[in-house]
């Protein structure tokens, strides 16, 4: 993590749970695709926007630790 505010942190948070959010829905969808058509691809797809909403997931919770912390040190920066 950088150097910054309590409020660029909890943003950054912010930013990622969108994130996150989009790739669970996109890992949905994917899911829906291969449970109709069978195609493995759809599967793969499935898959890789799972590990990215994990990631995305990860980096949330370490900025808003992050920006928790900065809040609550004292010099909110």
């Amino acid at each position: 993590m950088s150097d910054k505010s309590t409020a660029e942190n909890m943003l950054d948070a912010a930013a990622a749970k969108v994130n996150e959010t989009a790739d669970r829905a996109r890992e949905a969808g994917h899911n829906v695709a291969h449970a109709v058509t069978g195609d493995a691809h759809h599967k793969a797809e499935a898959l890789e926007d799972r590990g990215k909403a994990e990631l995305h997931n990860r980096e949330a919770n370490a900025e808003f630790h992050e920006g928790k912390h900065e809040a609550t040190d004292g010099d909110g920066h």
